[in-house]
């Protein structure tokens, strides 16, 4: 595996060794070892899977403390654009995002810490996401921001009118007026 350090050093680009031959492929999805090497310890407790179709957005979500959450996220299929966006006060790179596209054909992951909202836009005809987190789903410490805050200026690839949000997705918060519980 090949660890990518992004312009947040934290948010790490995981890029495997695939082995093709006629019979198709092979590849090393996770190691523990490797990733402990370039990451760092995290202890992953569940794998979640979604399936979408075109202009689906997912996010801009997070936990809060103590229920925060580190994820480990892939495409499995099609394709999707990968947010970022760092929640920690006082950090250098404070309310900045990291944008990914990841997909079938390039089988990349991305390591989200703690401290991080996560969300990702499907830009093929359907796409299926699936992502490990170091800590359980607790809805009383869900939160989010808004994925089209002016603050953040996320380009997502795709027109306003193409996007598919949920009814939670819609009523998040902006970046302005989230009280981040993370310090850097």
């Amino acid at each position: 595996m090949h660890f990518i350090k992004t312009n947040i050093p934290e948010v790490i680009i995981i890029e495997p060794r695939v082995f093709n031959d006629q019979r198709g492929y092979f590849f090393e999805s996770f190691n523990q070892k490797e990733f402990e090497e370039n990451i760092g310890e995290v202890s992953f407790v569940q794998d979640n899977e979604s399936k979408s179709i075109k202009g689906v957005l997912r996010g801009l979500h997070f936990q809060k403390p103590p229920y925060a959450q580190a994820k480990l996220v892939r495409c499995i299929q099609g394709k999707v654009l990968d947010v970022i966006v760092d929640l920690r006060k006082n950090s250098l790179t404070y309310g900045k995002h990291v944008t990914v596209e990841l997909s079938e054909e390039n089988k990349r992951q991305v390591f989200v810490p703690r401290g991080f909202a996560h969300g990702y836009i499907v830009i093929s005809e359907e796409a299926v996401f699936a992502y490990k987190v170091d800590n359980y789903y607790a809805p009383k410490y869900d939160s989010g921001i808004i994925w089209n805050d002016t603050t953040l200026n996320i380009d997502w690839k795709l027109k306003e009118e193409e996007v598919i949000l949920s009814s939670k997705d819609e009523m998040l918060t902006t970046f302005e007026k989230l009280n981040t519980p993370f310090i850097y």
